[in-house]
Formats: C-alpha cells, sequence, structure tokens
C-alpha cells in the first residue's frame, strides 16, 4: 500500500513538473513575440508578460479600427508579397524592413520634439499604450506602466476628475471630443534626474490634451489619445510676446514684468492690486475659473486660451502656465510661513490686438487712469 502512494506521489510531481515545464515554454514564447528589446523581455515575470500582451492586443486592436486612407492603401499594395514564378521576391521584404526603420526614426525624432509623451487611455482607466520616453519624465518605464490603471498612480484628489474626462456620452460620438485637463502623477525621478523608488514617489503635474476615440463596434476599443506634459514653469521659454507676473492666493497682481505695457498697453502700476478676472473678457471668465481651482488643489496649471482685454479697447488671446510658490519650511519663529508665498504665472500673447475699437470693459476707458 505504502509503495503505491509513494508511486502515485512520484507520478503526481513528475506531471507537476510537466505542466510548469511547458508553462514556462508557453510564456518564453508569448515573451519572444512581444516588441520589446531582449534586454527587457529578460527580466519580465509571468504577470508582466500577461499585463504587457494584453495592453498591445488592445493597442493593436485600436490601430486595427481605425479607417484606413488612400495612401495608407497604396502603401499596403506597394509592400504586399509579389509572386512571380510561384516565388516570394525578397526585395519586397529588405524595403518593407527599411520603411519600418525609417517609419520608427520618425516617430522618434517627433518623441524627442514633443515636451512630454504619448499615453492612450481606455474607458475603464487602463494604460494601454505610452510611449517608451515616459521614463525621461516619469522615472518609470514603458514596461512598469502599461496595462497598469491609470488610478493606481494618480492623485485621490483628482480621480472624479479622471472619471469624468474617461466617461463618453451619445453626443461625443457624433461630434469631435476634445479633452484637456491638469492631473498629478507619481514620479520616481528625484531633483537631480535620478530614478528612486516608486514608495518615495513624489506627485508631477500633468497637462493632458487630446480626443477620445469612440469605436461603435463591440470588437473595437474607445480609449482617449491624449499628449502629457509636465508643467513646472522652468520649462517654458521667454520671448518679446511674453510676460510674467505675481498675483496673491486670490489672483490680484503684486507683480508684473514691463513689458506688459508693449503687449497690452497698462502700465505696471496700474496693475498692483487689481483682479486678473478685471483684465479678462467676460465670456472666458470659466477658463480663468477651471485654471483657478486647479492652482489652489495641484500648485500647477495651464489655463487654455482666453481673451485679455487691452488698455484704449479690444483683446488679445493669451494662454497662461501658472503655479504656486510654496513659501520656506515653517519655523518656530515664523507662525504660518507653510502658507504658499504667491502664484506666478507666465503669459503667452497669442495675436494681436482684435476689435482695437470696442470696449468691454469700464477698466478700458483712458481717462480712468488719469483721476
Amino acid at each position: 500500500m505504502t509503495a503505491d502512494k509513494e508511486k502515485r506521489r512520484a507520478i503526481s510531481r513528475e506531471a507537476a513538473r510537466r505542466r510548469r515545464r511547458v508553462e514556462s515554454e508557453v510564456f518564453g514564447d508569448l515573451s519572444r513575440l512581444l516588441p520589446l528589446q531582449p534586454s527587457v523581455r529578460a527580466h519580465l515575470d509571468k504577470p508582466s508578460v500577461i499585463r504587457l500582451t494584453l495592453s498591445y492586443i488592445r493597442t493593436h486592436t485600436i490601430l486595427k479600427g481605425r479607417t484606413g486612407t488612400k495612401t495608407e492603401a497604396g502603401h499596403a499594395a506597394k509592400y504586399a508579397p509579389v509572386k512571380e514564378g510561384g516565388e516570394d521576391r525578397p526585395e519586397c521584404d529588405e524595403e518593407k524592413e527599411a520603411e519600418e526603420v525609417e517609419a520608427l526614426e520618425e516617430s522618434d525624432m517627433y518623441l524627442r520634439i514633443l515636451e512630454g509623451f504619448l499615453m492612450v487611455l481606455s474607458t475603464e482607466g487602463d494604460m494601454i499604450y505610452l510611449s517608451d520616453n515616459v521614463s525621461k519624465y516619469m522615472g518609470l518605464t514603458q514596461t512598469e506602466l502599461m496595462g497598469h490603471n491609470i488610478f493606481e498612480f494618480t492623485h485621490p484628489c483628482d480621480h472624479e476628475e479622471i472619471r469624468s474626462n474617461l466617461r463618453l456620452t451619445a453626443e461625443e460620438v457624433w461630434r469631435g471630443a476634445k479633452r484637456d485637463f491638469v492631473m498629478r502623477i507619481k514620479s520616481a525621478l528625484t531633483n537631480r534626474g535620478r530614478s528612486a523608488n516608486l514608495k518615495s514617489a513624489t506627485w508631477k503635474v500633468l497637462h493632458c490634451q487630446g480626443r477620445a476615440k469612440v469605436c461603435i463596434s463591440p470588437s473595437s476599443v474607445s480609449c482617449l489619445l491624449l499628449t502629457c506634459q509636465p508643467l513646472p514653469l522652468s520649462h517654458t521659454l521667454l520671448s518679446t510676446h511674453t510676460f510674467t507676473s505675481q498675483h496673491s492666493m486670490d489672483m490680484r497682481f503684486t507683480y508684473c514684468d514691463p513689458r506688459v505695457t508693449s503687449l497690452l498697453g497698462y502700465g505696471p502700476e496700474e496693475l498692483l492690486g487689481r483682479s486678473i478676472y478685471d483684465l479678462c473678457h467676460t465670456l472666458d471668465t470659466s477658463c480663468l475659473n477651471k485654471n483657478h481651482m486647479n492652482l489652489c488643489l495641484k500648485t500647477q496649471s495651464v489655463s487654455g486660451q482666453y481673451r485679455m482685454l487691452v488698455k484704449g479697447g479690444g483683446y488679445v488671446w493669451v494662454e497662461s502656465h501658472s503655479a504656486v510658490i510654496p513659501s520656506v519650511r515653517p519655523s518656530k519663529s515664523r507662525t504660518g510661513a507653510h502658507q504658499p508665498l504667491c502664484i506666478l504665472c507666465v503669459t503667452y500673447v497669442l495675436s494681436g490686438v482684435e476689435q482695437p475699437s470696442l470696449q468691454l470693459s469700464l477698466d478700458q476707458t483712458v481717462h480712468r487712469y488719469f483721476r
């Protein structure tokens, strides 16, 4: 009886070893199919292989679901397998490989120019795809993030706003569904640009812009196609069509760059103590409200395009990049030093003066400044 038990145990152990060996071979074959470098594939565990495989399948489904153009049809015809005398022409394969290398180099060039990275989000919040330059901004690699849910990495206070942007209404199926929002996400980069442990990650503010891709077919995937740009003011480039300003937390001017005079007509001293809402076109107040709320909650924001009134009449289109400047560390001798110090704005003037003869506010009347 004992011999039979030992024999059954030996058979069971051998079957278990065989199953594990077959499983390892299957996962090995699956990982080799992933479009990753061999050095990256070598360090993938089984859950990562499954997660990345599902992400690439969903990415392929999205790309397959798009509408082809005449150019793409011509491209497919050009590189389709051509047979003469029952044999494939190897020249076509070489040309196709060269074309793919050229397209990859071109996409890498676009990513280098882009001040940010690409992200594809499913309507459930899964990160279906991220461009490989995400590590430059987040300190986390493409393979570490793909397949995970965005809510695992973003600030809890931003979850509701993210959900509202992931939500697709019936109206958006028929018109372009644009997305423009700011969110805080975990970053493993230190101040010196080195990667740290995710447990000690800090929050980085991203400006996300893009469109919703709505797929009616059950086999397709509805998602958001976004470009994500970090928002530190240090990356902004100042020019003659840009001015800087400092504000209190209620958006009243405490300082303004003298260049505002050549752009808007106001002297810096005329703006001190006045609210930026006094210079905003009435129809664009909601744009500034959203920017102000993002600043108070997330410390950084981009306003989007709005109209700022010009002294004497008319308005110009502008966009403001803003950040809350924190005070020094609190100390016993300085109570309340932990409060924000001010709001710093970099405002880009995007147009010339429109409708210069139209006065939309009493603040635009010249006599107001000669009392």
